[in-house]
């Protein structure tokens, strides 16, 4: 998405989003998190990055976003779909939020990475107190195989879902009616 309003679900500490909108022009940004600590964090970035003006952050559930059906021209979460305890809910809000013809990307990290990657990773991780807590991820984390029979009990279409190295992306478009 290059223009109009997107929500990023998740954003922990903001900085995929703010580095998203500091790479945009007339772009606004809304990051919804469960955590207040992590919504602090977020607004003190974003401070810093100076785009105050252009994002606001929310503290909510995201099985129940506090936003208009049809809302967001993009909606787009790194590294969190591993933390959902109800994926099909947040999923299926997701579609709701988002405009006929506005844009999706979930990605995270998937659990039958590389074992070589997984020592890679686990090895460069800095620092190296959160190592554990790489690990409980990867464990967390979804195969591509599982993360497609979640979304055929979603309602959201026009998925695609591919992988990498280290994770998997799920991206599509919403189908304007």
């Amino acid at each position: 998405i290059c223009s109009g309003i997107a929500l990023e679900v998740g954003p922990g500490p903001g900085y995929l989003g703010l580095e998203w909108l500091k790479g945009t022009e007339g772009t606004r940004l809304k990051g919804l998190d469960i955590s207040d600590d992590m919504v602090a964090i977020a607004e003190r970035n974003a401070g810093e990055y100076g785009l105050k003006d252009r994002v606001e952050y929310v503290i909510a559930d995201a099985r129940e976003m506090p936003f208009d059906d049809n809302y967001f021209d993009g909606v787009f979460t790194n590294g969190s779909l591993h933390e959902w305890s109800h994926p099909k809910e947040i999923i299926d809000e997701i579609y709701r939020v988002l405009k006929p013809g506005g844009l999706y990307f979930l990605s995270d990290l998937k659990r039958n990475m590389n074992p070589l990657m997984k020592w890679l990773m686990w090895f460069t991780t800095r620092p190296k107190e959160i190592r554990p807590g790489l690990l409980t991820s990867i464990a967390a984390a979804y195969t591509v195989d599982e993360m497609k029979l979640i979304l055929r009990e979603t309602g959201l279409q026009g998925w695609t879902v591919s992988s990498n190295i280290i994770g998997l992306v799920v991206s599509g478009q919403k189908p304007v009616s």
